[in-house]
C-alpha cells in the first residue's frame, strides 16, 4: 500500500481536526492581561533573536526544569518527548539523531556529513553528539526542517543547541547529587560569581556514573556496558563597555563508557570475551563579541574542539570457545574493531545586523548578512582483527560561506522573512590503502517565510526552505568504481503552523504541518560478504543515492493550566515517509528507516502543597524500520515516568521512576545477515535494546 492512500486514510482528518481546533481557539476573547501573565520566550537559534511565537519554523524548547524531570544527563534521554524526533544508538550513548525521519544511524570507516547540526554553546560539535551533555544546560532548542541559512551543509534535517546558563550578577550555586539502581551515582554543581561591576564568571562540573543495563555472562560482570562520564566549563562574560560585550566558554569532557549491547541471543545478557568501548576526550572554545551603536550589531563568533574519540567492540559478540564440545565445534570465530578518531573543528561565524528599519513603499525592513569559515580534519585509525596493519585515512574540509536575511514588516500584521546562505566547500581525503579524493562544490540554501499576526497573541506562518547536505566518498576497495562516491541530497521544505496562547494564556502550544520532498537522497547501504580464510563475515559500508523521496507529517506541542496546581503538556507528532527507488524492489515505496509513524508525550505537574509536587509523563511511538538495508522492524512502545518532589527548604529531594512498567525498547538494530555459530549463522535480527525500569533519588542544594 502507497504512502499516499495511507496518509490520506489515517493522518489528513487528524490534522483537519488538530488544526480546525486550533483555528478555533482563534475567535475565543484573549483576556487583555496577556502581555502582563504571558513569559516571552526569546529563541536564539536564530539569526536574530525573537519571540517563540513569530519565529518561523517548527520547534520546540526544553528548559532547565524538563531536563531535570527527565533526570537526563544526556540528550537522548530528552529527544523522545519532542514530536517526530528520534535516535540510533549502536554504542553506549544516543548518538545519531533523525528529525522528520531524516539522519545517519552509525559511523565506522567512513566519515559522515550530519543531516542534524548541534551546537553546544556555540561550539558546533555535529557528527560527535557524545559530547552532548546536559550539565548546567538552561535550555536545548530544537528546530526541525532545513536551516540551510543559519547552519547550511549540516542542517539538512533540523538544528540542536544546547545553551548552557551564564554567569549572573550576584553570588549564586547548586550542589545535586544522585543514587539510583544499576549502580548509579551522580554529582555536578555550579557556581557564579560577579568578579567586577563589568565582568562575571561561572563554573559547573559534573560526572556520570552507573553499571549499564547488561549482564556478561561469560566474565561474570555486570558493568560490560557501563557509563563513565566527567565534563566541566567555565564561563567568563565582561562587558568592558556600553557598547562592546564578550562572552567566553571553555569545555572539557572526560567519556570513558563501556560497549556491549548486543546478544546473540537477543536478551540484555552477553558472552563477549573482549567487551568494547566509547570513549572520548575533547577540549572546546567558543569566544563570542558583540559590538553595538544605535544602527548595527556586529557579532563575532570563534569556537572550536579537538577531540580523541575510541570506539570498539567484540565483533562475534561471544568467546572463542563457544562451540567447544557441541555439534558446531569450528564453525566459530573470534573479532575485534576499534576505531580511534581525532578531530580537530574551527569555525569563525561573523554577522552584521541592522538595528534601525528603512521604508520601501510603505514598508519597513532589517537586515543581516555574514560570512563564515569552517575548518574541520578527522583523522582515523583502524584495528581489525582481520587487517594485517592498520587502515588510516585522512579526511579535511573547509567550508566558505555569505549569508543574508531581509525581515520586513509589510504591514501591521504581516511580516516577511528572505534568507540565502552561498557555500563552497572543498573535501580531500586520502588513505593507507592511496585511496585519494578531492572534491569542490558550490551549495545554496535559503527561505522565504510569512508570518501573520492574527492578534496579539497569536501568529500562523508559512515558509519555503531549501537545505542541503554535501556529497562525499566510500573508501573501500571492495566497491566498484560507480560505488566510490555520492552526490549532494538536496531537500525543499514546505511548511505551515500556527502558535499563540488562547484562555488568558493558561492554554499555550505550536501546531505544524510539513511536507518535505528529498531529491538524490543519500542511502546507507551494506554489504555482507563472506571470508575465505575463516567462519566470519565482513560488513562494507557505503552511501548511494537514491532517486528521491518523501516526508510529510504533522507537529503540535501543547501545555495548558488547568489551575494553580496543575498543568498539562504534551507533543504529538505524525509523521509519514517514502523512498522512490524503481531499481530497488526492497526500497520503492517503502517506509524510511528510524521514522515512526506516531510518537507523543503527555504528562502533567501537580502541587500538592506549598513543598510537595509530583510530574509524570508518559511517552510512546510506533514501531520504525531500523535500517534502509532489511525489513527488521522495531516494536511500538509506551512508557510511564514519575517523580515525586519535596523541597522543605533550599534542598529539593526527588523520588523518581523511568519505564515503570519495565517495556522493552529497541534503539538500534541489525539484519540481513548471522553471528551466532551455535545455529550455523541462520540469518535472524539483532537488536540493542534502550533502558529498563531505573528509579533513584537525587537532592539539590541552591544557595
Amino acid at each position: 500500500m502507497h504512502l499516499k492512500y495511507k496518509f490520506f486514510k489515517h493522518y489528513i482528518m487528524k490534522f483537519l481536526f488538530v488544526y480546525a481546533v486550533c483555528f478555533a481557539l482563534v475567535a475565543v476573547p484573549e483576556s487583555k492581561s496577556y502581555e502582563d501573565s504571558f513569559d516571552e520566550i526569546i529563541v536564539i537559534s536564530d539569526l536574530r533573536e525573537k519571540n517563540i511565537s513569530t519565529a518561523a519554523t517548527s520547534m520546540e524548547i526544553i528548559n532547565s526544569e524538563v531536563i531535570e524531570r527527565r533526570k537526563a544527563q544526556h540528550i537522548d534521554t530528552l529527544l523522545n518527548t519532542v514530536a517526530n524526533v528520534n535516535f540510533a544508538s549502536g554504542a553506549s550513548r544516543g548518538r545519531f539523531v533523525q528529525i522528520r525521519g531524516i539522519g545517519e544511524r552509525s559511523q565506522f570507516v567512513e566519515p559522515i556529513n550530519p543531516s542534524v547540526g548541534v551546537l553546544l554553546d556555540g561550539i558546533d560539535i555535529s557528527g560527535t553528539n557524545g559530547a552532548a551533555l546536559t550539565l548546567d544546560l538552561d535550555r536545548i532548542e530544537i528546530l526541525r526542517g532545513p536551516q540551510g541559512t543559519i547552519n547550511g551543509a549540516n542542517a539538512l534535517a533540523g538544528l540542536i543547541n544546547l545553551k548552557s546558563n551564564r554567569p549572573e550578577a550576584i553570588k549564586s550555586g547548586k550542589l545535586k547529587i544522585g543514587f539510583g539502581n544499576y549502580e548509579a551515582r551522580t554529582i555536578d554543581g555550579s557556581y557564579s560569581i560577579p568578579i567586577s561591576d563589568t565582568s562575571k564568571f561561572r563554573i559547573a562540573v559534573g560526572r556520570t556514573l552507573n553499571n549499564g543495563f547488561m549482564s556478561n555472562d561469560f566474565l561474570d560482570r555486570d558493568n560490560t556496558n557501563n557509563i563513565d562520564e566527567s565534563a566541566i566549563k567555565s564561563m567568563f562574560d565582561w562587558q568592558p563597555t556600553d557598547n562592546l560585550t564578550m562572552e567566553s566558554t571553555l569545555l572539557r569532557l572526560d567519556i570513558d563508557n563501556g560497549y556491549d549491547a548486543f546478544s546473540l541471543d537477543n536478551t540484555r545478557r552477553t558472552l563477549s570475551n573482549n567487551p568494547g568501548h566509547d570513549r572520548l576526550k575533547m577540549n572546546g572554545l567558543s569566544f563570542k563579541t558583540k559590538y553595538s551603536d544605535a544602527n548595527y550589531d556586529l557579532i563575532s563568533i570563534v569556537s572550536g574542539y579537538n577531540s580523541d574519540s575510541e570506539y570498539g567492540y567484540d565483533e562475534d559478540w561471544a568467546f572463542p570457545d563457544i562451540c567447544l564440545g557441541q555439534a558446531c565445534e569450528g564453525w566459530e570465530y573470534s573479532s575485534t574493531d576499534n576505531y580511534i578518531r581525532s578531530k580537530t573543528n574551527l569555525v569563525i561565524d561573523t554577522r552584521l545586523l541592522s538595528k534601525k528599519t528603512f521604508s520601501i513603499l510603505n514598508s519597513s525592513f532589517k537586515w543581516v548578512l555574514g560570512i563564515y569559515f569552517r575548518d574541520q580534519e578527522e583523522v582515523l585509525s583502524r584495528e581489525y582483527t582481520y587487517l594485517q596493519n592498520a587502515f588510516t585515512s585522512d579526511f579535511n574540509t573547509k567550508n566558505l560561506a555569505v549569508y543574508g536575511q531581509l525581515d520586513s514588516n509589510l504591514n501591521d500584521h504581516i511580516s516577511v522573512i528572505g534568507g540565502v546562505r552561498l557555500e563552497r566547500r572543498k573535501a580531500n581525503y586520502s588513505d593507507s590503502d592511496v585511496f585519494a579524493h578531492d572534491v569542490a562544490e558550490n551549495l545554496w540554501g535559503g527561505k522565504l517565510a510569512v508570518n501573520y499576526a492574527i492578534s496579539d497573541s497569536i501568529t500562523s506562518y508559512m515558509v519555503l526552505s531549501r537545505g542541503y547536505k554535501a556529497g562525499g566518498i566510500n573508501n573501500n576497495l571492495s566497491l566498484a568504481l560507480e560505488n566510490r562516491d555520492f552526490d549532494t541530497e538536496y531537500m525543499w521544505n514546505l511548511e505551515t503552523g500556527l502558535s499563540g496562547t488562547w484562555y488568558e494564556s493558561r492554554l499555550r502550544g505550536r501546531v505544524s504541518a510539513f511536507y518535505q520532498w528529498r531529491r538524490d537522497v543519500q542511502l546507507k547501504q551494506s554489504l555482507v560478504l563472506p571470508r575465505d580464510d575463516s567462519n566470519s563475515v565482513e560488513f562494507i559500508d557505503y552511501i548511494g543515492n537514491s532517486a528521491e523521496g518523501v516526508n510529510y507529517g504533522l507537529e503540535v506541542d501543547l501545555s495548558l493550566d488547568l489551575n494553580d496546581r496543575f498543568e498539562l503538556f504534551g507533543s504529538v507528532g505524525l509523521l509519514e515517509t517514502e523512498f522512490r527507488v524503481p531499481t530497488s524492489d526492497l526500497l520503492n515505496f517503502r517506509e524510511q528507516a528510524h521514522a515512526p509513524s506516531y510518537q507523543f508525550m503527555i504528562g502533567g505537574n501537580f502541587i500538592v502543597s506549598s513543598d510537595i509536587y509530583l510530574s509524570f509523563d508518559v511517552e510512546g511511538k510506533d514501531k520504525f524500520y531500523l535500517s534502509s538495508n532489511h525489513n527488521e522492524e522495531s516494536e511500538s512502545y509506551t512508557l510511564i515516568n514519575l517523580s515525586f518532589n519535596y523541597q522543605p527548604n533550599e534542598i529539593r529531594y526527588s523520588l523518581w521512576g523511568k519505564n515503570l512498567a519495565n517495556d522493552k525498547t529497541i534503539i538500534r538494530g541489525f539484519g540481513g545477515f548471522g553471528n551466532d555459530p551455535r545455529k550455523y549463522y541462520e540469518t535472524e535480527p539483532y537488536y540493542q535494546y534502550g533502558a529498563p525500569r531505573t528509579f533513584g533519588v537525587t537532592a539539590q542544594f541552591d544557595f
